[in-house]
């Protein structure tokens, strides 16, 4: 199992943080995910495919970079 950083921009409330946990918790090979609204990150636990992770968040309306 790895740790994956990710950076995320364009959160700016709870809802926001909601919304990203949930997507980047439906990503195959994701077992916990920890997202925080500052600074901006998550932090993913698992054998998740990083760029996967990327696609969810934007697909939600955020922009998300490896960390």
């Amino acid at each position: 199992m790895s740790n994956i950083k990710l950076k995320i921009t364009g959160m700016t409330c709870e809802h926001c943080v909601r919304a990203v946990a949930k997507a980047l918790e439906g990503v195959p090979g994701v077992d916990k995910v920890n997202v925080t609204l500052e600074p901006g990150e998550a932090v993913v636990h698992g054998k998740a495919d990083t760029a996967a992770l990327i696609t969810a968040v934007e697909e939600e309306g955020y922009k998300a970079d490896r960390g």
